[in-house]
């Protein structure tokens, strides 16, 4: 059986589903993308890791890859192998001291797992034809979670602007106490921003 890999084009909200999000994944050789329908607590696990925050306490996924390590497992795929009735169904393909192992899986966890381990996702010829959508590819900034560019507190995209860089990290710690992440990634990448800007100042 042919197997598709995918690559993770970022997250949207659900326009159908009100407080769930659309996880978007794309083959990698190809334009056709994958919407996958998550709820909130999974969509932070994969976009605290897409914006490369810490937790101050790890997370479950943090925690169940901790537990792999300490055993010596390697989670070395995951495979979304079916689409029946609206759900996707996955495996995580693991190895460790006594062999490996296929362990059933919700799509979401298997995928914010596969983020931290740094392992492939595929999916099925069957399952890209049932479930895929052609994309222009030039179109589109796969480079940018589209739901960590969100609109403001107050409505505004550019909000953010009216607070100074100490405002900004302040913020920005709070945020992440208060597990705030996808609040948190749109804040960092404004401090990103006033970073590059004095940097190419002095440059």
């Amino acid at each position: 059986m042919k197997k598709i890999k995918l690559k993770i084009l970022g997250l949207s909200y659900s326009q159908d589903q009100s407080g769930a999000y659309a996880l978007v994944l794309a083959e990698v050789d190809g334009s056709r993308r994958i919407p996958i329908i998550i709820g909130a607590v999974e969509a932070q696990a994969i976009a605290i890791n897409l914006e490369g925050l810490t937790p101050p306490r790890p997370l479950t996924h943090d925690l169940f890859t901790q537990v792999l390590s300490t055993f010596e497992i390697t989670l070395t795929e995951v495979f979304i192998h079916t689409f029946e009735e609206g759900i996707f169904y996955a495996e995580m393909k693991l190895t460790g001291p006594t062999g490996s192992f296929n362990v059933d899986s919700r799509t979401s966890d298997a995928i914010a797992l596969a983020l931290r381990c740094n392992c492939p996702i595929f999916t099925t010829e069957e399952v890209m034809t049932q479930t895929g959508i052609l994309i222009d590819i030039e179109e589109e900034d796969p480079e940018t979670p589209e739901a960590l560019n969100g609109e403001g507190e107050e409505g505004d995209e550019n909000y953010l602007s009216e607070y100074t860089l100490d405002e900004l990290n302040e913020m920005l710690a709070k945020a992440i106490q208060e597990e705030a992440y996808e609040k948190a990634g749109t804040i960092r990448d404004e401090i990103g921003k006033r970073s590059a800007g004095e940097t190419t100042e002095h440059a």
